[in-house]
């Protein structure tokens, strides 16, 4: 269902203004139409045969469950897809962002058809683990007892730690914690490098996958190093235009005097900003297509040619479905510390809008996405109209588009600033429902703010027509 898709950006605490961790990931489909919807999965005790509707997966789930945030794909008979989301011990996991493992590894270990995919990952994993750690072990034995049938990296976090974790073939799997001081940007291909295995405080891995490399001679270095990269990953053309151009523009973003080039297959998988980064930058990157470069697809010719801007792959491109920055924070109380900033539509033209995840349901709108386009009902129809909106006349309106944005993320903020100051004086189950209605209103006033410029747009194009014909125009 979804091949070569999505971005990453994972951003440790000491690299953020606000001491926060991000973990943020677009999650695009393989076309243009993939309905999503956000929801809140309560807490409950499982004891169920689980199947998967996509690829059969089959396992007997049991355990004391906690409530967790999750973005699905609305029509459930593909497969969940749940994909985003934060539960009530403020883990977040994002899954996954799709990989490629070479032929030479999967000879000796192939992908299980029926093991846990992506589709699976969020439901299994999420709802049963109290720190980022905890995530990756569960998931990790996950993958060692029922194998997996891609190749994928996921993404987990707490308000300490955050980790990236890589599978490579269809037992063999690895995760990297994060620098405090540093970031990641993970595109379509294996992005962990050397691993220490005598570090267990920054590295996790499979039981077999220093035997499996060793017993199959796949480490072609010269030296005692292991990377997991260089072993597992592809490092064929395709990368240079399809992968590597999104890391190199998230390092330019981050570390503008780093000079690299677009199509380089060394760049380091995780780098110090130069600056601290903000939700803003997360955003900036996430909803970017190579701006002021030549390889913008939406550039002008002026800023490079027709075969440059359609050199490299994008970020923002009309397969966008849903972008979640998932913040924990660690300058307030943990029982609001949690938050989800969504996405939805084509990223460069719709706003991120904050959710508070300790709630006990999610707007209306955001909980439908059926065939009918219905913007007053979708939230996920009311972005993808302006995204049709605007994309045919990207230069006349993106000004316009960008100022609404701005508005939004400024309202945004001051909704939190807001939330957080009354949220102090609540406790229990007064807080959650106080939670749950304040992220009722902070999504109103976005959609109201959207449906005014989408309506303001669509009168400008009506009276742009190129086939308009007055008395007179012919003589």
């Amino acid at each position: 269902m979804k091949k070569d898709n999505c971005t990453a950006i994972l951003v440790g605490k000491d690299a953020t203004i606000d001491g926060s961790t991000i973990i943020a990931r677009d999650e695009d489909g393989y076309g243009g139409i993939n309905e999503k919807v956000f929801v809140l999965n309560p807490a409950k005790t499982y004891n169920e045969d689980y199947v998967s509707n996509y690829n059969g997966f089959k396992m007997h789930l049991t355990g004391k469950g906690c409530k967790w945030t999750a973005t699905p794909t609305a029509d459930s008979s593909a497969g969940r897809w749940d994909e985003q989301g934060i539960n009530e011990y403020n883990v977040a996991m994002s899954a996954t962002e799709t990989e490629m493992t070479n032929a030479r590894c999967l000879g000796h270990d192939p992908l299980v058809k029926a093991g846990i995919n992506e589709d699976s990952m969020l439901y299994l994993t999420l709802p049963f683990v109290k720190t980022a750690r905890e995530g990756v072990a569960r998931l990790g034995a996950l993958i060692e007892k029922y194998g997996t049938g891609e190749s994928n990296g996921i993404a987990f976090s707490d308000n300490k730690e955050v980790w990236y974790f890589e599978t490579g073939a269809g037992h063999q799997w690895v995760a990297a914690r994060i620098p405090d001081d540093s970031y990641a940007i993970c595109p379509n291909l294996m992005v962990i490098q050397n691993v220490d295995f005598a570090d267990a405080d920054n590295f996790m891995f499979a039981s077999t996958l220093q035997d499996f490399v060793s017993k199959n001679n796949l480490n072609a270095a010269n030296d005692d190093s292991f990377n997991f990269r260089d072993i597992f990953g592809t490092q064929d053309e395709a990368d240079s235009y399809y992968n590597t151009p999104r890391t190199w523009y998230g390092q330019k973003l981050f570390n503008p005097h780093v000079v690299q080039e677009p199509t380089s297959q060394e760049m380091p998988f995780t780098r110090k900003p130069e600056k601290k980064i903000g939700v803003e930058d997360v955003q900036r990157f996430l909803t970017s297509h190579y701006n002021e470069t030549p390889y913008d697809p939406m550039g002008t010719f002026a800023s490079g040619s027709p075969k440059e801007q359609k050199m490299f792959r994008a970020i923002a491109l009309d397969r966008n479905q849903e972008s979640s920055i998932l913040q924990i924070r660690n300058d307030v109380p943990a029982k609001f510390a949690a938050v989800q900033w969504l996405n939805m539509g084509f990223y460069a033209y719709s706003p991120y809008v904050p959710f508070y995840t300790n709630i006990d349901d999610t707007p209306a709108n955001y909980q439908v996405a059926d065939q009918m386009v219905d913007p007053d009902r979708s939230a996920y129809w009311l972005y993808k109209v302006l995204q049709v909106v605007v994309e045919p006349r990207y230069h006349q309106f993106i000004y316009q588009v960008n100022a609404y944005r701005d508005e939004c993320q400024s309202y945004a903020i001051s909704r939190i600033e807001e939330i957080d100051r009354e949220a102090k004086a609540d406790v229990g189950t007064a807080l959650v429902k106080y939670l749950t209605n304040a992220n009722i209103k902070t999504a109103a006033e976005i959609t109201k703010k959207t449906k005014k410029l989408l309506s303001s747009l669509v009168r400008q194009t009506l009276n742009s027509s190129k086939y308009q014909f007055e008395r007179g125009d012919n003589l």
